[in-house]
């Protein structure tokens, strides 16, 4: 695609603005001719263009605390400048449920160098920023099915506590075709021990998607996928409670909240 595509590019393309923990901000950056730069922390945030000028997308971790929080801005011809982003409080409900294989509860001592080189890759993962112009933004819903599982539960499992959900999940029996969110090249397949049959997807610009507890993956790392292509069958593989998609987007290495890049008659 040319960059005259997300030129074209209207207000309602953008995914919805939630300045809160596990949230995105949307900041205008002015209308000149070349791309800015701009940084959350020590990440780069995606930057595209529609309608009315140049937009920072910017990814709210689920740990960030309430308040304004600098974004730095890097425009040519122009030094360096700071954009305050306020961000509100938002609590997050409490889910209990239970996981019959308590291994991957309470993993015992020899699955944890496993956990530890599953989660070096995730971190590698979640650093990703190809500059690709042309990000596709106008997410679908990757999987048939009610969703479930809301972003952001604060969890009990088997009466201990666990990290919060950094995803939404897809009601959808084992063998549920599962399709790409939107167009990418896929960077990471595998067996991961919570999450069972992965797939992720980079979509440009540090937005990357996750599709979890797959029965059966149909996609190569390296290979390119168009905006609603199958990647597998949903399943029910790694810490689950039952049959389900779980579904991940991350934005500039923060999970935030799917919902905000589907049309609003599916959020």
């Amino acid at each position: 695609m040319a960059l005259g595509f997300l030129a074209a590019l209207s207000a309602h393309a953008l995914p919805q603005e939630a300045a809160v923990p596990g949230g995105l901000a949307l900041v205008r950056l002015g209308n000149g001719a070349a791309r800015p730069q701009a940084w959350f922390g020590e990440k780069r945030v995606a930057v595209v263009r529609d309608d009315q000028g140049w937009v920072a997308l910017v990814g709210l971790p689920l740990s960030l605390e309430p308040g304004v929080h600098p974004l730095r801005v890097a425009s040519a011809g122009s030094s360096e400048e700071t954009r305050p982003i306020r961000v509100a409080a938002k609590h997050y409900p409490l889910q209990r449920f239970t996981v019959p294989d308590h291994r991957k509860v309470e993993p015992p001592p020899e699955d944890m160098l496993r956990i530890a080189r599953e989660q070096k890759r995730i971190d590698e993962i979640k650093a990703l920023f190809r500059d690709e112009p042309d990000v596709d933004l106008a997410f679908r819903q990757p999987a048939a099915g009610r969703l479930t599982g809301r972003f952001g539960l604060r969890r009990i499992i088997n009466g201990l506590e666990r990290m919060p959900h950094a995803g939404i999940d897809v009601a959808a029996p084992v063998g549920t075709p599962v399709q790409a969110a939107g167009a990418g090249v896929v960077v990471e397949t595998g067996d991961y021990f919570f999450n069972g049959n992965s797939v992720y997807i980079d979509h440009g610009q540090g937005l990357v998607t996750l599709y979890c507890h797959l029965d059966r993956i149909e996609v190569l790392p390296g290979e390119p996928v168009a905006a609603g292509q199958r990647i597998g069958l949903s399943g029910n593989t790694g810490r689950t409670s039952g049959p389900h998609l779980h579904w991940t987007v991350l934005l500039n290495g923060a999970a935030v909240d799917p919902r905000l890049f589907l049309p609003r008659t599916k959020r």
